[in-house]
Formats: structure tokens, C-alpha cells, sequence
């Protein structure tokens, strides 16, 4: 399809007057069929029947996620351009779209107290070490990665979203992925109240990532790999989703002299030393550049950047 019929078919799935409340709705996030029949106030079978059309000519894109399934406006192409141009015009005074955002707001307040609910009652997210200067980190991470763009981002492992609200509004696009649901609602409850609307996240395994090879300029991985079963594979994986000449950004808690002693608390958690951490960046094709040690408890960070090779041949010591 040309892009003039594409834009086209954008218009006149918005010219509707449901349709485009959806499109106001899924500009603020991701949200499923039920949390948006809540807010419309119209039957599940109706507003699904609309999703179908918005997604058909662009103007939306949908995720699976479990038993769940995410609508959102495109960050991307000219589905996303057309809806984003089009909801610049919507009065925001308007009764109706008051009353839609008042209900989203809603909305989003429930899925805020639920993650609070579901990570207190799991345990998921207990921290088991932690930065002594998150601060002085942040900064340190900014600086590493200030000699280039940030490009297309995906943060692995991204737990509350951390790693997404220090890097978003610098990434062309940006998605966090995790295995925990309870992990993700957190996240995405974050991200909203940061004003991050545009970034997303994916439940995902980050052993298989369900990313094309070579998708992302920049990989996150925040304090993961200690506790990872096989900490090579996941950034093998990362590795494969970089484009050539990509970087991958690791922040992860490295034994000292103090290890054996948390160990003996905590025996699940991987032993990892800097020469390791290297090692495996050098086995997953990636060369690494530079890296920072800096304290944590109980035991201290390395921050390290590293590339994957552009070419096979190329040296990654």
C-alpha cells in the first residue's frame, strides 16, 4: 500500500467519533481491551470491533502479553505520524475527552496499587543488593554513553523501569523487557508517572528475546547477570540484537573479599568477577571498551561498556 492510501485509510478509520476517543486513550500508553471499555463506557464487543480498525489502517499497534493484550499509537511510521498529527487538533477541553482522561487517571491509579499490591505479596523485586550512590551512578551512565546516540533502546531484565526513565526521552524508541508480571505493572506504572507515555514494555525471556537480529543500537542490562542461572547465554542474546557497532551498557555487582560471606545467605546467586564479565562480553562477539568500579552493598558495581564487533573478523580483545 502507498503511504497516500496508507494516510488515507488512517482518516477515515479516525472519522469516527468512538474511534477517535480510542486514539486519545492508547496516545497516553498501553491499555488493554478491558481497562479502555472502562473508560469509553461502551460494550467489549464494540470497542474491540473499533481496535480492530484502528490497528488495520496503522493507526494502533497491539502486544500479547500473557493472557493480556496492549494497545497503543505507534512510535513509528505513518500510522503513528497520522494519529499523533490528528490528536494535536483534539481540544483537550472537550466534555467527552475530559471525561475519558478522568477516567484513565482512574485507571492508571488502580494498575499502580495493584503492582504496589502484586510485588509486595510476591517478593519479586527484593533487593538483594543495592547501589550505595544511585545518584552518582546515574551520572556515571550518562557520561559513558554521551559520545553517541542512544538510538533504538532495549533494556533487559528492566525490573521497575530504572534504566527506562534514565535513558527514554535520549532513545528514538525504547522497550524494557522482563519476565515478571508483577515487575512489568510496576514499570509501566513508573514510566507513566515519570511522563514516559511513548517508551513500553514486553514480557520476555531474555534468553529469547523476541527481537529480529540487530534491532537495537543500545543495550541496558541492570544489575541481572548475579543473579542470572547462565549469565553468557543472556548476553549472547543481547548481542544478537545489536546492530553492528551497537554498545551494550552492563551495571553489575562484582565479587570482592567480602563474597563468601553473602554467599553462604544467598547461594542462588551467580559468582561473577570482572575478568568473567569480560570474558563473556568477549565469547558473545562484543569488545570491551571501558569500565568503572564504584561502591555497593555488600559488595562493589562495575559499570563496563562494551560493542558488538561490526565485522566477524574483528578483534574483541
Amino acid at each position: 500500500m502507498s503511504q497516500f492510501h496508507s494516510v488515507l485509510e488512517g482518516l477515515k478509520a479516525a472519522a469516527e467519533p468512538t474511534r477517535l476517543r480510542l486514539l486519545c486513550i492508547c496516545a497516553r500508553g498501553e491499555f488493554t481491551v478491558s481497562e479502555i471499555q472502562e473508560i469509553v463506557g461502551q460494550s467489549q464487543p464494540r470497542v474491540s470491533r473499533h481496535l480492530k480498525l484502528l490497528c488495520h489502517a496503522g493507526l494502533l499497534e497491539r502486544h500479547r502479553e500473557q493472557h493480556w493484550v496492549y494497545y497503543r499509537v505507534p512510535q513509528h511510521g505513518t500510522g503513528g505520524e497520522l494519529a499523533r498529527t490528528l490528536l494535536s487538533v483534539v481540544p483537550e477541553a472537550d466534555g467527552l475527552v475530559d471525561l475519558d482522561r478522568r477516567r484513565l487517571n482512574a485507571v492508571l491509579d488502580r494498575r499502580a496499587e495493584a503492582a504496589r499490591r502484586l510485588v509486595a505479596e510476591s517478593g519479586v523485586g527484593k533487593e538483594v543488593a543495592q547501589l550505595e550512590d544511585e545518584a552518582r551512578v546515574d551520572v556515571l551512565i550518562l557520561r559513558t554513553l554521551a559520545d553517541e546516540p542512544v538510538g533504538e533502546l532495549l533494556d533487559i531484565g528492566t525490573g521497575t523501569g530504572r534504566m527506562l526513565r534514565l535513558l527514554g526521552e535520549q532513545a528514538e524508541r525504547a522497550v524494557g523487557v522482563d519476565i515478571s508480571r508483577a515487575m512489568l505493572l510496576l514499570a509501566r506504572s513508573n514510566l507513566h508517572a515519570a511522563g514516559l507515555d511513548h517508551l513500553s514494555v514486553r514480557h520476555g525471556n531474555m534468553y529469547q528475546l523476541r527481537f529480529p537480529d540487530g534491532s537495537f543500537d543500545t543495550v541496558t542490562i541492570d544489575q541481572v547477570l548475579f543473579q542470572a542461572e547462565e549469565p553468557g547465554a543472556v548476553l549472547r542474546e543481547a548481542a544478537r540484537v545489536l546492530r553492528p557497532g551497537g554498545r551494550l551498557l552492563l551495571l553489575e555487582f562484582v565479587t570482592d573479599t567480602t563474597f563468601g560471606l553473602f554467599e553462604q545467605e544467598h547461594n542462588d546467586l551467580a559468582v561473577i568477577d570482572e575478568d568473567l564479565l569480560n570474558e563473556w562480553c568477549r565469547d558473545a562477539g562484543l569488545r570491551p571498551l571501558v569500565s568503572s568500579r564504584l561502591p555497593g552493598s555488600p559488595f562493589p558495581v562495575v559499570l563496563s561498556l562494551a560493542r558488538r564487533l561490526v565485522e566477524d573478523g574483528e578483534a574483541a580483545a
